[in-house]
């Protein structure tokens, strides 16, 4: 057994089936490798029937973050699926173009882009549709394309594909033992002053604030470290390289603005006079947030990508360094002293 069938909506399965989980699906979560086999299915019915137990894998209830092993079996429930679309995606002439031009380096196994901002990677939760749904209408003739980690929607920089089964384990694996790094670069508020910092802070996500899912600092969340190193410095901001450790959601943007940092053109934790003063005075439309590097091994070589900063965030650098922003004739003195965490966590160094 290793297809899966589903019923369309009109002739609704009426009985449980068992499936068999194959060697190329080894290591994959269970919550995604269910999004991807029932075709048609939401994301709330997915993880409905998890929560309810009415998926079951050996025989017995599973978290939807459980890893699969080969031979697994994998029950499945009856259900009643939407008749697929079957029209087929045509993406925006203009992002298509966009993507193609994104490519910085494939192979058999792998296909890296530099990833633009502002587009987010899948669809859900309000957006029709996002890179992997526009690389595949692209490539219709590739057999297998996943999403090998995920960037913010808002953060742009390195973003892998998978193109086998196989490549996607080796990935994720080696997100999972901590044998890659990435690195970013962003620009935070101020002048800083903590030389190469590390934070160690728990994250705790979607908690309402205002009717907002937000991401906090909390010392019941789960664990997450970053590490911060200044690259240059100046009155009004400082561009940072940032190191994670974890790959908690917004992990960079919260722990800079919990320590006293918040990052340029970050309107869901940064600061909302910094930001009008960095679009104004510098241009800046877009979080100053981009991934620009990734190594990883795979497959017994080393895999190394990297993005330069857009024209956009080198334009901001360069009014920087001259302390002329737009519309001023005079340095623009930073209004914002440096500042460590405010005292309310503590940190190592």
């Amino acid at each position: 057994m290793n297809a899966l069938q589903i019923m369309p909506a009109s002739t609704s399965s009426n009985r449980v089936r068992y499936l068999e989980i194959a060697p190329e699906h080894t290591g994959q979560r269970l919550d995604n490798f269910l999004l991807r086999e029932l075709k048609g299915a939401p994301k709330s019915l997915i993880y409905r029937i998890l929560r309810t137990g009415e998926v079951r894998l050996n025989g017995g209830r599973v978290q939807p973050r459980h890893r699969l092993q080969t031979g697994d079996v994998l029950r499945i429930p009856p259900l009643r699926l939407a008749e697929p679309d079957d029209r087929p995606f045509h993406p925006p002439s203009g992002l298509a173009e966009r993507l193609r031009a994104a490519v910085i380096y494939e192979d058999r196994d792998l296909l890296a882009l530099d990833k633009p901002a502002g587009l987010a990677v899948h669809k859900g939760s309000g957006v029709d549709y996002g890179i992997i749904e526009i690389l595949r209408a692209l490539r219709p003739e590739e057999p297998f394309l996943e999403l090998a980690h995920r960037l913010d929607r808002e953060t742009s920089g390195c973003l892998m594909l998978a193109r086998t089964p196989t490549a996607l384990r080796h990935i994720q694996e080696a997100f999972r033992d901590g044998r890659v790094e990435k690195r970013y670069l962003a620009l935070a508020r101020g002048h800083w002053n903590l030389g190469a910092h590390e934070v160690n802070q728990p994250l705790r996500r979607n908690i309402l604030r205002g009717g907002e899912r937000m991401v906090e600092a909390l010392d019941d969340g789960k664990p997450a470290l970053t590490r911060f190193r200044p690259v240059s410095l100046h009155a009004t901001a400082s561009l940072l390289e940032v190191r994670i450790a974890t790959g908690r959601t917004h992990q960079i943007r919260v722990h800079a603005a919990h320590i006293g940092y918040p990052l340029a053109g970050d309107d869901k934790y940064g600061d909302a006079v910094f930001n009008r003063t960095m679009a104004e005075g510098y241009g800046l439309r877009r979080l100053f947030l981009h991934a620009h590097s990734l190594n990883l091994p795979l497959g017994g070589r080393e895999i190394a990508v990297s993005a330069p900063l857009d024209a956009e965030l080198k334009a901001v650098l360069d009014l920087l360094g001259s302390a002329k922003p737009r519309g001023h004739s005079s340095n623009l003195s930073s209004p914002w002293p440096a500042s460590p965490a405010r005292g309310k966590r503590s940190f190592k160094r």
